[in-house]
């Protein structure tokens, strides 16, 4: 397995969470990293990106209070989600691939994907 995701928890609103993902290095190089989520009956959508320059960009309904961020040493991925909404609850995936600019949380773009990690907030 190549992306591995971890921190899923079942947690109340208004609590924090933060999720990682240990990625091999040879896709670590990609350009793009990126955490998606899929709620029951919705389809994946984008959370938020991190380029290798450090560039975010982040979906509007987490702005504020998720944050990407990644450790280039040990090539992990995070998201640090705070101030967590029954509407946050989803599997949450990360991918890393080449998005460009602009279009960073589209899942075209991505082709690797890890398993996912469930987060519930109720």
């Amino acid at each position: 397995v190549q992306l591995v995701e971890s921190g899923g928890d079942s947690v109340q609103p208004g609590k924090s969470l933060r999720l990682s993902c240990q990625i091999s290095s040879y896709i670590y190089s990609s350009i793009s990293k990126a955490w998606f989520r899929q709620a029951p009956g919705r389809k994946r959508e984008g959370v938020a990106s991190i380029e290798t320059d450090g560039r975010t960009t982040y979906a509007n309904d987490v702005k504020g209070r998720f944050t990407i961020s990644k450790d280039d040493a040990k090539t992990i991925l995070y998201l640090e989600m705070n101030n967590l909404e029954s509407e946050d609850t989803a599997k949450y995936y990360c991918a890393a691939g080449h998005a460009p600019r602009g279009r960073d949380l589209e899942e075209t773009f991505y082709n690797f994907w890890g398993q996912g990690t469930q987060v519930t907030v109720s």
